[in-house]
């Protein structure tokens, strides 16, 4: 019955509108200002910014590692009902594949933009340290995005819909290799007390799932709103359900990970600093992370009153993607924060910046770079939906619910 309810469904291009036209000059000018701000930082030099030679990854690095991400966690939709064989989520794996590639070149761009010298990307793409986990990822991401788009292939064009299934489980199996590379970045960082955990790795694909599924389901909810298109309850109550398995699963994997750390007398340091001593970095992670990114994304998903509530489900998809930013800056610039232990068990003083808290605060220009690569994959979303059929005309209880039933 699943796969009758999924012939049903068919896929239309958005129209031209005034709405349309309005969405696309507000993320250009984002995107401007943008550029703007890497001008800024590239002719004044990075001194401008709140990073220093101890804060070397700042906020543009939250931003652009949250929508690389985000991007894997947006193809997992597609996943599902290719990999899974879960019909009812077929017509929504354009939108997924589409919303991975795009988070994926907005947070690559935040990078690049912030490299000093953009114009060297060449020479990262063409000479390999394979020591360096860096170099690992520039395949891992090039890989991703060749895969992705083979796979919107087979789902796109007609004749090759036989390929689908396959290609697909390899793009499952490359999002999660992605994902590992990125969380081993910090994994694998020994020195720094905060990120020497081979947890971080399967933390961040969790993390993926939690921060991916949330963008999809806003950019899903506002891309059928704003056209007019029905987006019926049964999938939207699918999904949410899905988010909130999925806090759940990051909200675990953070209480393991403290733990572990709690355990290990090397990390007593760095613990205490994270979740008591750390000033802006405690209140964040405590209320930004904990309490409004996971706790109350939870409550909404799930309480009797709100759960069904689509405002409510806005609200707890928002509330997990700001927890995943305070998440990230917690860990990126809270890890770089807490000083080096260069000798453990000694005290080590040279009147440079030992032993002492390292102080760091975001710049305006870096925060416009790093929403800057937000409203670049929204560029590419809002033009890709514009002149090719990712979108489906319509997504109502009879469309893709096999076991619809017309109420009397």
């Amino acid at each position: 019955m699943a796969s009758v309810a999924a012939k049903k469904v068919q896929f239309l291009e958005t129209g031209l509108s005034s709405g349309f036209w309005l969405l696309l000059g507000g993320l250009g000018l984002l995107v401007l200002f943008g550029l703007g701000a890497h001008y800024q930082m590239e002719h004044h030099g990075h001194w401008i910014s709140g990073m220093n030679n101890q804060i070397v990854w700042g906020t543009p690095h939250v931003f652009a590692i949250f929508l690389i991400v985000a991007a894997s966690g947006a193809l997992n939709v597609a996943s599902i009902s290719s990999v899974f064989d879960k019909k009812v989520y077929k017509p929504l794996a354009p939108l997924s594949g589409l919303l991975a590639i795009a988070l994926l070149l907005g947070g690559l761009s935040v990078l690049v933009l912030d490299l000093g010298r953009p114009e060297r990307l060449t020479v990262a793409m063409t000479h390999y340290n394979f020591k360096s986990i860096f170099a690992w990822n520039m395949i891992l991401y090039n890989g991703f995005l060749a895969i992705v788009a083979v796979y919107l292939w087979t789902m796109m064009e007609r004749k090759m819909n036989g390929y689908s299934k396959p290609v697909g489980f390899a793009a499952f199996i490359w999002r999660l290799m992605l994902t590992t590379g990125t969380g081993s970045i910090f994994g694998f960082l020994v020195a720094r007390q905060a990120y020497d955990a081979a947890l971080l790795a399967p933390m961040f694909v969790v993390m993926s799932f939690s921060f991916g599924l949330a963008v999809f389901m806003l950019v899903l909810m506002a891309a059928f709103r704003w056209t007019g298109r029905p987006l019926g309850d049964v999938m939207v109550k699918r999904l949410k359900n899905l988010l909130g398995v999925f806090v759940a699963g990051v909200l675990y994997f953070v209480l393991v990970y403290h733990l572990t750390n709690l355990y290990a007398t090397e990390h007593h340091g760095v613990e205490a600093f994270v979740l008591r001593d750390g000033g802006v970095y405690t209140q964040i992670f405590w209320f930004g992370q904990i309490l409004l990114g996971s706790l109350l994304p939870l409550a909404l998903l799930y309480h009797p009153a709100t759960g069904s509530k689509r405002g409510a489900i806005v609200a707890a998809a928002l509330l997990v993607i700001l927890g995943g930013f305070a998440q990230l800056y917690v860990l990126l610039i809270g890890g770089q924060a807490y000083p080096l232990v260069l000798f453990p068990g000694y005290e080590v003083s040279s009147g440079f910046s030992e032993g002492v808290v390292n102080s760091y605060s975001p710049s305006l220009p870096e925060v416009v770079l790093g929403i800057s690569g937000i409203a670049i994959a929204g560029i590419m979303v809002t033009i890709a939906v514009k002149v090719l059929r990712f979108l489906p005309v319509s997504l109502a209880d009879e469309v893709v619910d096999p076991h619809y039933a017309p109420k009397a």
